[in-house]
């Protein structure tokens, strides 16, 4: 199994994920006897299952990668606790400076803040690795944000079952 990792800031625009699929599966078409899609639905609002069912792939489950970190039922309980909740994994720790802050302009436009995040009333990091500088860098990104800093152990469990679960469901174990 190969993996073909797409860019990572395509989440901020999420309709061009199943596009951008789309073009690196056939870029590598002939190379390979079954694809797998390694994203949840991540917000393309079903334009990844419609590509998937016309082109007969499987793909990750679950509608963003919250889900295969901490579970949907912890997500959805966690939401549904505090609507006004932001969400971030170890790579959006590690990358909130490019991710978040540039990517929203934040850098050039403090004044934006508010407008972003104004409603928002805690962050929730959803921890797969310990690490003590990832932790200082989740709680500058919480404090950046003006928000308290919650921690959630996930680990790789549900991450790694559904990759495994993926693989299977290709036929290809």
């Amino acid at each position: 199994m190969d993996v073909h990792p797409l860019p990572p800031l395509l989440h901020n625009r999420p309709r061009h994920i199943a596009e951008r699929v789309e073009e690196l599966a056939d870029e590598l078409a002939g190379r390979y006897s079954a694809f797998a899609v390694g994203y949840a639905d991540c917000g393309t609002y079903g334009a990844l299952d419609a590509l998937c069912a016309r082109r007969r792939w499987h793909r990750l489950a679950g509608l963003h990668c919250y889900d295969l970190y901490a579970g949907a039922d912890t997500v959805r309980r966690m939401l549904e606790e505090q609507p006004g909740t932001y969400l971030l994994t170890d790579f959006l720790v590690r990358s909130f400076d490019r991710t978040i802050v540039a990517e929203l302009g934040l850098d050039r436009h403090p004044e934006l803040h508010d407008d972003y995040f104004g409603h928002y009333r805690r962050v929730v990091w959803l921890r797969q690795d310990r690490d003590a500088g990832l932790e200082e860098q989740a709680r500058a990104a919480a404090e950046r944000l003006g928000l308290p800093l919650e921690v959630v152990e996930t680990g790789h469990p549900r991450l790694e079952q559904a990759l495994e679960q993926l693989v299977a469901e290709t036929g290809h174990v």
